[in-house]
């Protein structure tokens, strides 16, 4: 009963812990320069600046509640010191306003790395000695599992969430060519129950509940974890390359639960686990930028067709099916191979109605069609590569 209250006290307090609202400023600004971006590049926003927030808290709640009870039957415990030592290095790592570096790997990694260069007796005084003892006193094998599954959350997060509102862009290329790229940005709060040993809180809150486990007290804390993730995309289909990406980190979650085992037995090789993180995590962003920009570029200017690079939602060509990456040949039966002459097929039948034949991401050619009317946002709301003029833009 103890445990199931906390758990609904806990869900509210995810409103009022302020790391809550970091993360809710970071998605805004995040969102507002994607915005800016969009603008720049097509005359258009593609998606509102609040897309980022839309997918702050979900599924991250549901991830977090089945970490939080793993965790518990675990026996995973954590100092007040090290909850305050990872939420200091979140909020550093968030203050260029951006979801990079918001990886268990860096948040968790770097805070149990901080643990050997903190002093055995701290440093400052007053609450943050106290904090900083606690932090050097920390159980190191508690926060590798604790990290390992983080992780594991994250990879599960990129692998299916992770595509879901690409923000496309012109980009330039290494040769000074525009092509097109895609980013995704998103941040995901995993709210988690962790306990806490000792009177830590309740010295502070006497009816704070706590759990007798093997004669020691513990006590229950509601911690919002951040996970972020960035990648940009310009040689393959964007939800390809993140799903690629998501089933790698994945499976480095995979890998330091299974090599966490040896910290049970070995607390220091706790240690020797948390550098495998941060290189392992580093090396999969790099060797993905690496790959990305080494390949062809899949959104450029081409000699026959228009390559999609993006579609506004709720648009005519949302409507009809048509995909990022996707190639147009024809338009009512007119080859196109230029953006004007993209418009100026869509005249024929008086706009009354659209047929496209379009080479689809498999290389084989499907129609699509679809009657049109005069209060349609945006033409059909296709975003190509080429640059957008006064005359495009309020063309298409």
């Amino acid at each position: 009963m103890d445990f199931a209250l906390e758990l609904l006290k806990g869900i509210g307090r995810l409103f009022l812990h302020p790391l809550t609202y970091l993360f809710l400023l970071v998605s805004f600004f995040v969102g507002l320069s994607r915005v800016k971006r969009e603008r720049q590049n097509f005359h258009v926003r593609v998606f509102d600046f609040i897309l980022e927030a839309k997918y702050l808290f979900f599924p991250g709640i549901i991830i977090g509640l089945i970490l939080s009870v793993v965790t518990v039957l675990l026996g995973v415990y954590v100092s007040i010191g090290m909850i305050v030592l990872v939420a200091v290095l979140t909020f550093i790592i968030s203050g260029p306003w951006t979801f990079k570096w918001l990886s268990p790997s860096y948040t968790v990694g770097l805070a149990v790395l901080a643990t050997l260069v903190i002093p055995a007796s701290g440093f400052g005084e007053g609450f943050i000695q106290t904090w900083s003892v606690q932090a050097h006193n920390a159980d190191l094998p508690s926060l590798t599992i604790l990290m390992s599954l983080l992780v594991l959350a994250e990879g599960y997060l990129i692998w299916k969430f992770g595509a879901k509102g690409t923000s496309p862009a012109i980009v330039k290329s290494k040769r000074g060519q525009e092509i097109g790229a895609h980013y995704s940005q998103k941040l995901w709060v995993v709210p988690l129950f962790v306990l806490i040993p000792g009177s830590a809180i309740t010295s502070v809150f006497p009816w704070w509940p706590v759990l007798s486990i093997d004669g020691t007290s513990f006590s229950l804390f509601f911690v919002p974890f951040a996970i972020g993730f960035y990648q940009r995309i310009q040689s393959m289909v964007p939800f390809k390359s993140i799903e690629f990406t998501g089933k790698r980190v994945l499976a480095l979650g995979v890998g330091l639960t299974i090599i966490t085992i040896a910290a049970i037995f070995y607390p220091l090789a706790a240690v020797a686990v948390v550098i495998l993180a941060i290189i392992g995590r580093e090396w999969i962003r790099l060797q993905q930028r690496r790959s990305d920009e080494k390949a062809p570029a899949l959104f450029t200017k081409r000699t026959q067709g228009l390559v999609v690079l993006g579609i506004i939602p709720h648009s005519p060509a949302e409507k009809m099916g048509l995909k990022v990456g996707e190639v147009i040949i024809k338009v009512n039966g007119i080859a196109v191979s230029e953006v004007h002459k993209f418009y100026e097929a869509l005249q024929v039948n008086n706009r009354a109605f659209c047929k496209l034949e379009v080479i689809d991401e498999n290389g084989e050619v499907r129609f699509t069609q679809r009657a049109l009317y005069d209060n349609e946002h945006h033409e059909l709301g296709i975003l190509f590569v080429h640059n957008y003029t006064k005359r495009d833009s309020q063309a298409g």
